[in-house]
């Protein structure tokens, strides 16, 4: 599923047009990624939570040469899934 499939499915649940589907997820996608840049996590009872991770620096390997490399530390965005998520997507009743 795309952005603007992502947004047709909000549309439809909501009963709005698509325009104001595709503004609720612009809505939605831009307080996590506000709220992630502010070093805060986000949590949605019985779907998950969304977190910044520091990844250290640590030595790769350029996979066309072989040569080893220094990655720099970053950034990265860590998802755990609830628990009411998790008993859903192992189950056969989707």
């Amino acid at each position: 599923m795309n952005k603007l499939e992502l947004a047709q499915e909000i549309a439809i649940g909501a009963d709005i047009p698509l325009q104001k589907g595709e503004l609720v997820l612009q809505v939605i996608l831009r307080n996590i990624e506000s709220t992630l840049v502010s070093g805060e996590a986000i949590q949605v009872a019985g779907f998950g939570t969304f977190s910044v991770k520091l990844r250290s620096a640590r030595k790769g390997r350029n996979p066309k040469t072989g040569e080893t490399i220094q990655i720099e530390a970053s950034n990265a965005i860590k998802f755990s899934s609830g628990k009411g998520f998790k008993e859903f997507l192992n189950t056969d009743e989707h």
